[in-house]
């Protein structure tokens, strides 16, 4: 899993930070966390072609968030694109593309289809899924889990053949991690005919949201978290107020989840280097860090 930060400002872009947009590969494929304006200059700086298979997740419907997607859009459009393009967002999503894109520019070329979510599975994968939560922030924001390489671990063809279960829909129950009942009546759970699962890798980017339980849940034990920290502690009434984060709050949250790395993200323009919100956060979760645009971050299983 390779993430690249795009962009990692807060509310208006400055000179060394762009808007919120985060690119991560699996599996050959490219996820979009995001997409502020200026996100489709920002891939062609990180080499990423925007000819190739993606999909776009959306946390919220703040402009800063999406502003950058009729852009993309359009110049996918014109570079002919081939690939379809799935985009999964809140409630509303649907009609700001059909207002600010679908409307202004020809008929795509590629098929693109946006897809309004809440919470639960949001997105399935060869050998990836996304899940979603409702974050608490002054919009509907949707904080996301990206888990790749997991596995409910090999399949026994010869334990299934010893307990009789025929080839078909069962053992592929099974192999999904559902259990089954036989004709017979016999009850076969999925670890009795497979081996150890895998856990894969996990990240979490919140979006939005100031400190909360849905977020912590989302990302227990998750290798990566990459929550916003737009002020410091000295704000804190405002941050909540706002439906925001302290760096001190995004730690406490990480700390809470048990992750292993916290990145932190949609950085104010007044703090123009971020070692202020670093050095915060640091005091409750070690492993914090300020992201910087452009920086690459690998996970591995």
């Amino acid at each position: 899993m390779k993430i690249t930060i795009l962009g990692s400002a807060a509310g208006l872009p400055t000179v060394d930070r762009g808007l919120p947009a985060i690119i991560v590969e699996v599996e050959g494929e490219l996820l979009l966390f995001d997409c502020g304006e200026g996100t489709q200059r920002q891939l062609m700086r990180a080499g990423v072609s925007l000819c190739r298979k993606m999909r776009v997740f959306i946390t919220h419907l703040h402009g800063d968030h999406l502003f950058g997607l009729p852009g993309l859009i359009q110049t996918m459009n014109l570079m002919n694109r081939v690939h379809p393009l799935g985009i999964f967002g809140p409630p509303g999503l649907k009609k700001f593309l059909e207002e600010t894109t679908i409307s202004t520019m020809p008929e795509p070329v590629f098929d693109l289809t946006v897809h309004e979510v809440k919470e639960g599975e949001i997105a399935l994968g060869r050998q990836y899924r996304v899940i979603g939560a409702l974050a608490e922030h002054s919009v509907p924001n949707i904080a996301y889990k990206l888990i790749a390489g997991e596995s409910s671990g090999k399949f026994n063809s010869n334990k299934a053949e010893a307990l009789g279960i025929p080839e078909g829909p069962l053992r592929k129950d099974l192999k999904s991690g559902k259990p089954i009942t036989l004709e017979d009546g016999r009850h076969i759970d999925p670890a009795d005919v497979l081996g150890k699962p895998v856990r894969g890798i996990s990240m979490v980017y919140s979006g939005d949201t100031k400190p909360c339980s849905s977020v912590i849940k989302l990302a227990e034990d998750a290798d990566l978290l990459i929550h916003e920290a737009t002020f410091t502690h000295d704000l804190g009434d405002r941050a909540s107020a706002e439906g925001h984060s302290t760096a001190e709050g995004a730690a406490g949250v990480a700390k809470s989840a048990k992750v292993k790395k916290l990145l932190l993200t949609h950085i104010s323009a007044r703090y123009p280097d971020g070692k202020v919100l670093e050095d915060e956060a640091k005091n409750i979760f070690a492993s914090s860090e300020v992201v910087e645009d452009l920086k690459n971050y690998d996970l591995k299983i």
